[in-house]
């Protein structure tokens, strides 16, 4: 993410392209005194008027006419490195390479940037290595090019090897390598050896900050992505385009809109807004967190817009219940001659699938074929068949599995036992799921829960039990549910049955007094979503104990009526919960927005964005 800031750390130097070039030297009249002449003519050629590949193919014949050898090094060398800034394939840059004799270090430096740099950057270790075996000692450019390569391949283990180089050759002190090092490890997975690397570290300049930051943010840490921004800070480092991405990431990851907003401001103020990825990313923010009518409001104030500026809005609005917005908005891209991709094609699919349009999900999905020549992936065929079960079409899903040209991975499985979960009469279906899933995913212990709450729809309580016996036989532990809210700059996180909170006692009044005014609404708790062999009147306190219901009544008792209340759950509603949250809604005039891990609900006067399909 932040490897064209790595390289605007290295002084590489430019040309000024003309548009023509008039030099000519009849072959018979050139002798050899006149060689270095007609070097530097064809070097000086090459910087002013090579302005696109076929102009340097017209200066490489012109020099090879006039006798300038393959072997050339100083030829070689310009030829390479102008080749690259058209961004070309590395074949005609390695047939180049492969001729000259004895390339200085300049050369193979930036033979490695070039394979960094390209769909494949695997060649860059091999030239290194050609590079070792020549006896050519690396200079201050050879590591961070070399580690940005390491970083693409996400091989950290090569990345440790390249480490203990940097070390041996006396190179781990300066600030390009240990950014190209922090950045390697961020990028690899490993955040916290970034981290270390970053603590260390006796300077650091801004793409040092954004090189742990984004790491955090990729690697599932929001939390000290934000930590770290907060430190940033107070150091005084002012933040860049870079940085606002990832922190908006991160907020986004934990529905952190306030924190969110803020920044939306401070881009405001330093002119940031017109960044295209930072305003990508504040339209992603405002989308995965609720807030889809400042999402749009983002979008149409976007002065320039790609395809990944209408793909993000398509998809926020699908999972925020929207989906025959996203379509319109899909047919809006479609009318502006952009090329959707086939991760439009998901957020398009997923607006079908959420919204129940089985007929219009299998009209897009030929479409995307017919039309516009994606070929359909696993994420695309996961979204039909999700298509298919949600809409109580269980055993058309399950053939749908059966005719798919691939081999159906363990989330196209999961999705098919997830709706025989939900609709009733699957259960041999589900087993069938579940024996898939075995085999793929033994230890995935959502499956065992599905499964579960399978057999306990069924009354087979014994099964249930064998299901929960082998959990604890395998050791695998159920994930716990939890929410989310945020207040005053702090994120508040509930769990089922909660009393660790300070106001613990306030929240549990609260609850009390919230489940006797639904009651007077006529609401009659879904016990049957409490899967396990007890009391009826046990199971209405599980449900109460609920963690989302724990947050709303926690954000009750602390904002002012009439606020918003957003809250964040990592695992799908309930259908007790979603039937409670619409009545809360109504009974205190408050619009509540649950995230949830599939889409969100937007509750208002007792009615669901979601019509009560999810």
């Amino acid at each position: 993410m932040h490897s064209n800031q790595l390289d605007r750390q290295l002084p590489i130097s430019t040309h000024n392209p003309s548009n023509h070039f008039s030099f000519t030297i009849s072959p018979s009249t050139c002798p050899e005194s006149s060689k270095p002449y007609i070097l530097k003519k064809c070097i000086a050629l090459l910087l002013s008027c090579a302005s696109s590949k076929f102009k340097l193919r017209e200066i490489h014949a012109f020099s090879i006419r006039h006798g300038v050898p393959l072997t050339n090094p100083d030829m070689g060398k310009h030829l390479i490195f102008t080749l690259l800034s058209f961004s070309s394939p590395m074949s005609y840059a390695r047939q180049i390479f492969s001729q000259i004799q004895n390339p200085n270090i300049f050369t193979w430096n930036t033979m490695i940037r070039g394979h960094a740099e390209s769909e494949n950057p695997m060649p860059a270790l091999e030239l290194y290595r050609q590079m070792h075996v020549s006896c050519v000692e690396p200079d201050t450019h050879t590591y961070p090019f070399l580690l940005k390569a390491v970083a693409k391949l996400m091989d950290v283990r090569e990345g440790e090897k390249v480490h203990s180089m940097c070390i041996r050759n006396g190179f781990e002190s300066l600030v390009f390598v240990q950014n190209a090092l922090v950045h390697m490890y961020a990028a690899c997975g490993h955040a916290e050896s970034a981290h270390k690397l970053f603590v260390l570290m006796p300077e650091r300049n801004l793409v040092t900050w954004n090189s742990v930051i984004n790491g955090y943010a990729l690697n599932g840490m929001p939390n000290e992505a934000l930590t770290l921004f907060r430190e940033m800070g107070l150091e005084g480092v002012e933040p860049d385009g870079f940085t606002m991405v990832s922190l908006l990431s991160a907020c986004a990851e934990l529905g952190a809109l306030a924190l969110g907003r803020r920044a939306h401001v401070y881009m405001v103020k330093v002119g940031l807004v017109g960044n295209l990825h930072a305003a990508n990313s504040l339209l992603d923010l405002y989308a995965k967190c609720g807030s889809i009518r400042q999402a749009h409001k983002v979008f149409d104030e976007m002065e320039e817009k790609n395809v990944v500026s209408w793909t993000s809005l398509i998809v926020g609005l699908a999972v925020n219940g929207f989906g025959k917005e996203a379509l319109e908005l899909f047919k809006g891209l479609e009318r502006r001659c952009l090329l959707p991709t086939e991760i439009t094609f998901v957020g398009v699919l997923y607006a079908c699938s959420h919204c129940g349009m089985v007929d219009e999900g299998f009209d897009y999905f030929k479409r995307m074929k017919e039309e516009y020549g994606i070929v359909p992936k696993i994420e695309h065929y996961g979204c039909m068949v999700d298509l298919l079960g949600r809409a109580g079409l269980v055993k058309q899903a399950h053939e749908f599995i059966r005719n798919m040209p691939m081999q159906p991975n363990a989330v196209v499985w999961r999705t098919l036992l997830g709706a025989c979960t939900i609709h009733d009469g699957h259960l041999a279906l589900g087993e069938v799921a579940r024996a898939q899933l075995l085999r793929l995913e033994p230890k995935h212990c959502g499956d065992y829960v599905l499964l579960s709450n399978l057999y306990a729809s069924e009354q087979r309580w014994s099964d249930v039990h064998n299901v929960r016996r082998t959990m604890l036989r395998e050791g695998v532990k159920k994930t716990p549910g939890h929410s989310l809210v945020e207040l005053g700059n702090c994120l508040h996180e509930f769990v089922m049955g909660d009393r660790s909170h300070p106001q613990s006692e306030e929240i549990y009044v609260k609850l009390a007094e919230i489940t006797k005014l639904l009651k007077l609404e006529g609401y009659v708790p879904h016990t049957s979503n409490v899967l396990a062999d007890i009391e009826e009147e046990e199971k209405e306190t599980a449900l109460s104990d609920h963690s989302e219901k724990i947050a709303i009544a926690f954000m009750l008792i602390n904002t002012a009526p009439g606020i918003p209340i957003r809250v964040v759950k990592n695992l799908r509603v309930c259908a007790d919960c979603h039937l409670a949250i619409k009545l809360i809604s109504k009974v205190y005039d408050r619009e509540i927005v649950v995230r949830d891990r599939s889409r969100f609900h937007h509750f208002k006067d007792g009615l669901c964005s979601c019509n009560d399909y999810w």
